[in-house]
């Protein structure tokens, strides 16, 4: 019986452990998951959290000074363990000028180990000003990288242009467990009168944007008959719920739904899933939408477009565009057929290429060529 090779995993931004739920826990979580299903034995690293929000060098150089502690204090860890116990590998999870790792680079040297990121991303701009620490640690970390996984192609072009000769680009495209968000196979007929969906945390910042933009949208769409749901909660709410006053009548919101039975039962519900995704990564709402059979109108921000295909299973418009957004709706709405065909579309797409087993194997394939032992 092959035992699996341990593997140290970290996630600078969130630890799949936080107890606020959010997209990049729920992708941490996964990639664990998918780690364990490629023949490793994930294990998590440190839960040192080096987000700075708010561009405070004093803040990123406190930061960057714990995590130089933390390193010191896993190298002395991993190097009193028998070598068959120590990672053949350190996988760091989400890279970015707001949340640098300071950690990894220096345990994989310690232990002489190789050193993959997943998601990482490049923002040369940020070289001076507020955030000038934090990216430096983060293109030190992406510089440093045996092999980064590629998760948007929106990502991809950033980090080819500087790639050091001997850093391999994987593409590991965003994916879901489909085991948790199992799909009963017989979806409603599409209601008389359409539903719409989102879900979405309340929060200030890039959340409230976009729910302004989806409010402003469907006042444009009075004419139609529609009803919305809209899941999520925080410290926004109120001001959220003010933004719908004038389709109050037409809008129903549950709060946070932390059941996935009761979640998937909306997703199952709904004709059409809306949500502007203003400066959204990627959006993992917008892929458990799809598994269920849910077709999509999503702002075309950032790696959207990795993981919505346009024209087939929903439609991608200009982002931050009302008027564009709106209208993608309207169509959407007076054409059942295309709607009816990209919900089947989209059950497709996620069930066919992005659930766990796939993600699993490349993930086995980009990392066994770095962890093979010598003379294996």
């Amino acid at each position: 019986m092959t035992i699996a090779r341990p593997v140290a995993f970290y996630a600078p931004l969130k630890s799949p452990n936080h107890p606020f739920p959010s997209g990049d826990r729920t992708m941490a979580r996964l990639l664990m998951k998918a780690l364990d299903r490629a023949g490793y034995a994930p294990q998590l690293a440190s839960e040192m959290r080096t987000l700075d929000k708010a561009g405070d060098r004093q803040r990123q150089k406190y930061i960057r000074q714990q995590s130089l502690a933390e390193a010191s204090r896993l190298i002395a860890h991993y190097q009193a363990l028998p070598e068959e116990q120590r990672p053949c590998l350190w996988f760091t999870y989400h890279v970015y000028y707001k949340a640098p790792d300071w950690i990894g680079p220096r345990v994989a040297d310690a232990l002489d180990i190789p050193y993959v990121i997943a998601e990482g991303s490049r923002a040369s701009k940020r070289a001076n000003g507020s955030w000038a620490l934090g990216h430096e640690g983060a293109e030190a970390a992406l510089d440093h990288a045996d092999a980064i996984l590629v998760m948007t192609a929106h990502d991809r072009q950033a980090l080819e242009t500087v790639r050091p000769q001997r850093q391999s680009l994987i593409d590991l495209p965003p994916f879901i467990d489909l085991q948790e968000w199992p799909a009963t196979g017989d979806r409603s007929p599409i209601n008389t009168e359409p539903r719409l969906l989102t879900v979405a945390m309340m929060r200030e910042g890039d959340k409230l944007a976009s729910y302004r933009i989806l409010a402003a949208a469907l006042e444009r769409l009075q004419h139609l008959p529609w009803r919305l749901d809209v899941v999520g909660d925080g410290e926004a709410r109120e001001e959220i719920v003010r933004l719908f006053g004038a389709l109050a009548q037409r809008v129903r919101f549950h709060g946070a739904i932390d059941s996935k039975s009761d979640l998937r039962a909306l997703y199952e519900a709904a004709d059409l899933f809306v949500w502007p995704a203003f400066n959204e990564a990627y959006g993992m709402v917008l892929l458990e939408a799809q598994a269920l059979g849910c077709p999509v109108v999503a702002g075309a921000y950032g790696g959207v477009a990795s993981v919505v295909q346009h024209g087939e299973t929903g439609v991608l418009t200009k982002a931050g565009d009302i008027a564009a957004f709106a209208e993608a709706v309207g169509s959407l709405l007076q054409d059942r057929k295309r709607l009816r065909d990209m919900g089947e579309n989209a059950f497709r797409f996620i069930t066919q290429e992005r659930d766990l087993d796939r993600a699993a194997l490349r993930l086995r394939n980009a990392l066994e060529p770095l962890t093979a032992r010598p003379g294996a």
